[in-house]
């Protein structure tokens, strides 16, 4: 046996003979419920695209399509030493990146703070005071007695946000379970700026950013062949660049038509007028059902957050049908709760090896209390790889409806999240979608490839911050509101 390599994974087959008649039937019609095929796949890239331009328009339309005022892509060359700051839901990270002489290399070192849950719901001055804290806590650890003056800063502040200036936000809502009175509707910069002053921290705020805007300058930093930044995670979101020309919305500006300007497309919200998304009825309980129904038509079916939810609502359905028999005489009212389940159980379901799903009985124990028979998880395995695999061939949608509108015949595309990095088969799945929308001939190798992107909430921002700087210095002043310490 010498010489064969490392051994395989267990492969596994599963085999429906002996599953019963109610039990396949059932399968058969969620196979059919579930599975989107390359036509339908094309006719909502398709209406994708339209639904990108319309956002650009003066009139708007579903999706946002958010002009960011990064005004093009890094070089490799940029130098300096930057400060972002990343605040997420659960943490703050503070991180401070130095952009070497070598090109496309950095060096970065950061701390992480808890966000405690009473700030989500407390005052706007006691957020900003705590902000202020932790930046306060990092210099005077790393930069102690150095008298440091104007550190650039790049916030990455991932909340749907309206920008005039890249050094200015208005916040239209909070989301990740903040609810801070007196921040919606108003620009986050000055309270945040006061905070700095108040304490005499030597850090100048060169740009507010958005992740997948990070996400897409950070990647193209390290591969100049990244031109889509994405990220499908609890949400699903995408940026790519757009020659000014093209956004009718900033025509007033005169700006070069042929500069280009980073578009932060918050497309989570597509078709929320349901024209052409392939929907359930359980993709419509959970809109029905959810905080704002009738928003993020598109996120609802692709996102992490929802995946373990249609999942639960199915064999909720299943288990209330008197025609077929599953989970019989078990106790279901951990399954009744809504979001009991979240994408990483159909993750596990999808990951197990073993020829009778014996770690998906186990899951289904440990989690739900009910015990199952191998009918019911051949079904239920199946279930997960249905949702998962149309989770997957939607997503795929939104990179082609960017690559039609841009024209772009071959890419890559910076990719991020919790369901792209985590959720078995996601990547390859997306890849025969493109490849299935975009028309390529058989034998051809991948045009448009999806890659694990670089850190787009520390790198990203500081490259945008970086990249501020460099236009005052040229005198391209366009989006830039306070250039005072930046230069």
């Amino acid at each position: 046996m010498v010489g064969l390599g490392a051994r395989k994974p267990p492969s596994r087959r599963g085999s429906m003979a002996d599953v019963p008649k109610d039990l396949l039937e059932q399968i058969k019609e969620l196979e059919r419920l579930f599975t989107v095929d390359g036509a339908k796949l094309k006719e909502v890239t398709n209406h994708f695209v339209k639904e990108l331009e319309k956002g650009l328009s003066v009139e708007g339309g579903s999706i946002p399509m958010n002009t960011t005022w990064v005004m093009g892509y890094p070089t490799g060359d940029e130098t300096g030493t930057f400060l972002a700051l990343d605040m997420g839901g659960t943490n703050l990270r503070v991180c401070e990146i130095v952009l070497s002489d070598e090109k496309g290399l950095y060096d970065i070192i950061q701390s992480k703070y808890r966000m405690p849950e009473e700030l989500k719901s407390g005052d706007a001055e006691e957020l900003w005071e705590y902000i202020a804290d932790c930046l306060q806590q990092f210099i005077e650890y790393h930069h102690e007695d150095e008298g440091l003056t104007n550190i650039p800063l790049g916030f990455t502040f991932s909340y749907p946000a309206t920008q005039d200036y890249i050094d200015h936000g208005v916040l239209q809502r909070w989301t990740k379970g903040f609810d801070i009175a007196g921040v919606e509707g108003k620009d986050v910069v000055p309270p945040f700026e006061a905070a700095l002053k108040k304490r005499g921290l030597p850090i100048k705020l060169a740009a507010l950013i958005n992740d997948t805007t990070g996400t897409l300058i950070a990647s193209s930093y390290t591969d100049s062949a990244m031109k889509i930044g994405c990220i499908f995670g609890t949400g699903c979101n995408a940026a790519y660049m757009e020659n000014c020309g093209s956004v009718p919305k900033i025509a007033h500006m005169n700006l070069p038509p042929d500069m280009p300007i980073a578009i932060n497309c918050e497309y989570g919200a597509f078709d929320n007028e349901h024209v052409v998304l392939p929907r359930t009825a359980f993709d419509i309980v959970i809109d029905r059902d959810s905080p704002r129904p009738g928003q993020q038509a598109f996120e609802k079916m692709i996102a992490g957050l929802y995946l373990g939810e249609i999942f639960r609502l199915v064999l909720v359905d299943l288990h209330e049908n008197k025609n077929v028999s599953i989970f019989k005489d078990q106790d279901i009212s951990k399954l009744k709760k809504a979001y009991t389940l979240d994408s990483s159980f159909l993750s596990m379901i999808e990951e197990d090896p073993f020829e009778n799903l014996s770690e998906t009985h186990d899951l289904f124990l440990a989690k739900l209390g009910i015990t199952t028979n191998k009918p019911e998880l051949e079904l239920c395995r199946r279930l997960a790889e249905l949702i998962g695999t149309r989770a997957a061939r939607l997503s795929a949608c939104g990179v082609a409806a960017i690559c039609k509108k841009k024209e772009i015949k071959s890419c890559h595309v910076g990719a991020d999240g919790s369901v792209f990095n985590k959720y078995p088969h996601f990547k390859a799945r997306g890849a025969v979608a493109l490849r299935e929308i975009l028309d390529w001939k058989k034998g051809e190798k991948d045009q448009v490839i999806l890659s694990a992107a670089e850190d787009g909430s520390g790198v990203g921002a500081a490259l945008i911050a970086a990249l501020t700087i460099k236009r005052i210095k040229e005198g391209n002043l366009a989006g830039i509101r306070n250039t005072e310490g930046l230069v």
